[in-house]
């Protein structure tokens, strides 16, 4: 049973920092593409970031660029997302999500832990 249980998100002041943490479990971490993504008060889901299985190739989307880094512990079934210079707009709920395809980018993905909260305000 694949289980994500996300954590490190609180209340932080613009300008902040914020490590989240994923710990996975009942799947072969190493083997899959992961990602980070976002829900913000009423509205859509907001990819922020992936990672392929190594570590080494990363990706994120423009509005957190230069401020947020995904990494990744294989030994410690644990991913990532440091997240800098924070800014009301970051205010969400964060998921972290699990690639369906193993060793694949496929750009669809599963994500059923709870999320944890992420609020920027002064």
């Amino acid at each position: 049973q694949v289980q994500l249980a996300e954590s490190g998100g609180g209340l932080v002041q613009p300008g902040g920092s914020l490590r989240l943490s994923c710990a996975a479990s009942g799947f072969t971490f190493s083997s899959y593409w992961m990602y980070w993504v976002r829900q913000a008060p009423g509205k859509g889901l907001e990819w922020v970031s992936h990672i392929n299985t190594r570590g080494g190739i990363t990706y994120y989307a423009d509005s957190v660029k230069d401020r947020f880094t995904i990494s990744r512990d294989n030994a410690k079934n644990t991913l990532y997302l440091q997240m800098n210079s924070l800014k009301p707009e970051d205010t969400a709920l964060y998921y972290c999500a699990r690639d369906r395809v193993p060793r694949l980018y496929s750009n669809t993905y599963y994500s059923p832990g709870q999320g944890t909260q992420v609020t920027v305000s002064s």
